[in-house]
């Protein structure tokens, strides 16, 4: 495949539908019992699916297929001869993104949307120059440092996703949808928060390499809309042939996992006066991280540093973390604050080496592009405060899909930092920090929190997640000392 056509692909989440699946989706619906009036498939490409509606669908009385790229909806016009159905078939070519949709709706009885929405990010498409994105609005109402930090980074599918819901919100209809299951269990949890009424919803796993032959969690996204009712909950399946399922939903704010098992350690939800901190962010690894050789400190860029001890600290990452390598390390930090907006000016008298070194690679640190650092004081970073420097800490990483915890104390006389990718809670004291491990450790935490991690997520684990056992529940005679 030449570079052009991947990146048109790309561009287009151009990654068509075998018709072996199509049929089979189109099966599982009938399976569920849905015979609809009219059915679109909004980005038919060469149409699988509209050929899978044709045969799995007979008393559908219009199926409409819409296709930006004219070569597909030509090769799909050829091919619509052979289905011997021209008179309930209708191609149209049209961009999603501004396609007269509510003319096309104005339809009676029900209306059953079904296909495959382009899988790729809209920072995946400014990275490749691609054009094919929505109006750019803040539709995750992220505010202004999760923007910042990149967390409004968000799936096509996801935008195309809602649009279909409004379009569905006060009719009869089904939504029926391939897509990635981290982006549909963001779509169900946005019906849920905008309280857009469903009668029921499911998520039934498919082999994506297989199909698509690209390695993420997908799924079959189904989804009956009903302006009465207001049902959130939802089943999800191994697969479309699976009879057992297990029951996800919303509660207190957060996805549940496994509700069963939540509901029955409920009690344990809470919030406490501690809070799960994370390491240090600061987006310049070359230059405020070590390596000691010997007596020699080298930053990244293979440089023998000669500078005070005084703002270094032991470097645990995530990777240490989560692989229990926590007593030694080689690798070290250097932190220019004691709290976030702290004036770095100290340094320059308390550790001048530090600042000359500083200034002698401000250039790096001057060009980092996130914008927390714009207004900040020079040489800043992120994620630090009193909890940073207390000599024990209980540690996870929340890339790695198991959930150990680490009991950490000082290494080198030194309290471990760790990267962004690990959470903690810090101490004073070591019998403080016992027990609660003590805690953590245990079956019942564990399963508290088994039952609302997503483990396909590529953080599974997250602060939220961590925040909403209330450790005072377990320990009710002794407040606990935390920072």
């Amino acid at each position: 495949m030449t570079n052009t056509l991947r990146q048109t692909q790309i561009e287009y989440g151009d990654f068509q539908t075998p018709l072996e699946l199509a049929k089979r989706v189109c099966q599982k619906l009938v399976e569920l019992g849905l015979s609809p009036d009219t059915v679109i498939e909004p980005t038919c490409g060469v149409g699988a699916f509209v050929e899978a509606s044709a045969s799995c669908f007979p008393d559908a009385k219009k199926i409409i297929g819409i296709e930006v790229n004219k070569v597909y909806l030509d090769e799909l016009e050829n091919r619509k001869k052979r289905f011997n159905q021209n008179d309930r078939i209708n191609l149209i070519q049209g961009d999603f993104f501004d396609f007269d949709w509510k003319t096309l709706l104005e339809v009676e009885g029900s209306t059953l949307v079904v296909g495959n929405f382009p899988w790729v990010t809209n920072s995946q498409q400014g990275v490749i120059g691609g054009v094919n994105l929505p109006t750019k609005i803040n539709f995750q109402n992220r505010n202004g440092f999760d923007a910042m930090t990149g967390k409004s980074n968000f799936d096509i599918s996801e935008w195309m996703l809602i649009q279909t819901a409004n379009w569905l919100r006060n009719r009869k209809g089904y939504l029926a949808m391939l897509c990635k299951t981290s982006v549909a269990r963001k779509f169900l949890s946005h019906l849920h928060s905008e309280k857009i009424g469903v009668l029921r919803s499911a998520i039934f796993g498919i082999d994506a390499k297989r199909h698509f032959d690209v390695s993420v969690e997908a799924c079959l996204l189904f989804c009956e809309f009903d302006a009465h009712s207001h049902n959130y909950d939802y089943d999800v399946y191994e697969n479309m042939d699976s009879l057992k399922s297990q029951r996800v939903g919303h509660r207190n704010g957060i996805t549940v996992r496994d509700l069963d098992t939540f509901e029955r350690l409920s009690k344990y939800y809470g919030h406490n006066k501690t809070k799960w901190r994370s390491g240090v962010k600061h987006d310049c690894s070359d230059v405020m991280e070590f390596r000691k050789i010997g007596k020699d400190y080298i930053n990244g860029l293979d440089e023998i540093m000669e500078i005070e001890s005084t703002y270094l600290y032991p470097l645990l990452k995530g990777s240490d973390v989560a692989n229990n390598r926590i007593d030694q390390t080689n690798r070290y930090v250097l932190v220019t604050q004691k709290a976030v907006g702290e004036s770095t000016h100290p340094i320059k008298k308390l550790a001048p080496k530090t600042w000359e070194y500083l200034e002698s690679h401000a250039k790096y640190l001057d060009e980092r592009k996130s914008r927390i650092y714009q207004d900040a004081p020079r040489f800043s970073m992120f994620g630090v405060g009193p909890y940073t420097f207390a000599p024990y800490k209980i540690a996870i990483c929340g890339l790695y899909k198991k959930l150990e915890f680490r009991l950490i104390g000082q290494v080198e006389n030194k309290p471990a930092v760790f990267d962004d990718t690990v959470y903690f809670l810090s101490f004073k004291t070591e019998q403080e920090a016992n027990k609660v491990f003590g805690i953590l450790s245990s079956p019942l935490a564990k399963d508290f929190y088994s039952a609302l991690i997503f483990w396909d997520e590529k953080r599974p684990i997250k602060s939220s997640v961590l925040n909403s056992l209330d450790l005072q529940q377990f320990e009710s005679t002794q407040v606990l000392r935390l920072f």
